[in-house]
């Protein structure tokens, strides 16, 4: 099931032989996500909160599958389509839990502190991954997931920089499963530090991965701590565009390097500079500033958005082969854990920085 044509190659929205080529594919994704979301479920149901996500239970169970059985090249088709397409299709619909009247409420100072954590947060990253070997493209993933918005971050990265799905359910696995030890640690920190509600709501939206993580993470201390931990934390979510832009961009210029000095200068596509997804999560971004959106509307689209994520997870899981992901899991573990560690101390640098109350 793996691929490693780029996109310019094999990522039309439809393929050739049309939509029903897909259905049989789509079928088996939707059957791991169903799957995902009833064991998500019974969490909530034995244990009152769900400890792992279903975007996460999606790749599991999908690579579980996938270790047990050869899916068919029947099913490629709707694979394919549901890992990269409707997984992008979800980037832009991202875009409309973000709206620029949230992002000035939080201050100019936080604002750019914001925007300067995550851009150190992906190069400290990047550098130890690097620097534990792994490959540029791995490195990457884990660096964006990591300082920006765990599984969103690196399923958005994964097409601008090409990535094989092995490389993404790594990388989404074990940010998952270190983003649920912070949820549970990070009050202990709070608690040791003695921070107020709003410093301790800003060092969540700082270093917790999802948006339900940071509920969970700060409503236990307070609703002034949920509300700061989630304003810092869409900031960081509207990182996602300026980082995938760059990130296509320095592909781009790394690809007319490799061609050689002496090779034609071939023009890059403006699709490879500024993929489709980014300006249309940025559209939906601008939508919901100007109030186009209407808010009834919001909680539909982030049902739409969730239950695509789930489907393209399926998908990545199916494609995964979980032997080649445990040969490389002691240094994932370690970057990830690394990565963590780094992006917690830059929080707390920038809080003591701005001297927030």
């Amino acid at each position: 099931m793996e691929s490693n044509a780029s996109p310019a190659q094999s990522h039309p929205m439809i393929p050739a032989r049309g939509v029903p080529s897909l259905i049989p594919g789509l079928l088996a994704c939707a059957a791991v996500a169903v799957a995902a979301v009833a064991v998500q479920a019974l969490e909530l149901r034995l244990f009152g909160r769900g400890w792992i996500d279903a975007i996460v239970l999606a790749i599991l169970i999908g690579a579980a599958v996938r270790s047990v059985w050869t899916p068919p090249a029947a099913l490629r088709p709707g694979v394919e389509f549901s890992a990269r397409t409707l997984l992008e299709i979800a980037v832009v619909l991202l875009g409309a839990s973000v709206s620029a009247a949230t992002v000035m409420a939080i201050g100019p100072g936080l604002l750019l502190g914001t925007a300067l954590v995550v851009t150190l947060a992906v190069i400290v990253s990047y550098g130890l991954g690097r620097l534990l070997r792994l490959p540029r493209r791995m490195a990457v993933l884990i660096a964006c997931g990591n300082a920006i918005c765990g599984n969103s971050a690196i399923a958005a990265v994964a097409p601008v920089i090409d990535a094989d799905a092995e490389d993404v359910s790594a990388a989404i696995a074990f940010t998952a499963v270190l983003g649920v030890v912070v949820v549970l640690a990070l009050p202990l920190l709070g608690a040791a530090l003695a921070m107020s509600d709003v410093r301790y709501g800003v060092l969540a939206g700082l270093t917790v991965y999802a948006v339900p993580q940071v509920l969970a993470a700060t409503l236990p201390v307070g609703a002034v701590a949920a509300q700061a931990g989630t304003l810092i934390k869409l900031v960081r979510v509207l990182m996602l565009g300026p980082v995938c832009l760059a990130l296509a961009v320095i592909v781009a210029l790394r690809g007319r390097s490799e061609a050689g000095a002496d090779a034609p200068r071939p023009r890059v596509p403006l699709g490879h500079l500024l993929p489709w997804f980014i300006v249309g999560f940025l559209l939906m971004m601008g939508a919901r500033s100007l109030g186009l959106i209407p808010a009834a509307a919001l909680p539909v689209l982030g049902w739409i958005t969730t239950a695509l994520t789930v489907l393209a997870m399926a998908a990545l899981g199916l494609s995964t082969d979980a032997r080649a992901v445990a040969r490389s899991g002691p240094r994932i573990a370690a970057v990830v854990t690394l990565s963590l560690l780094a992006l917690i101390g830059l929080a707390l640098g920038l809080i003591g920085l701005l001297a927030v109350i």
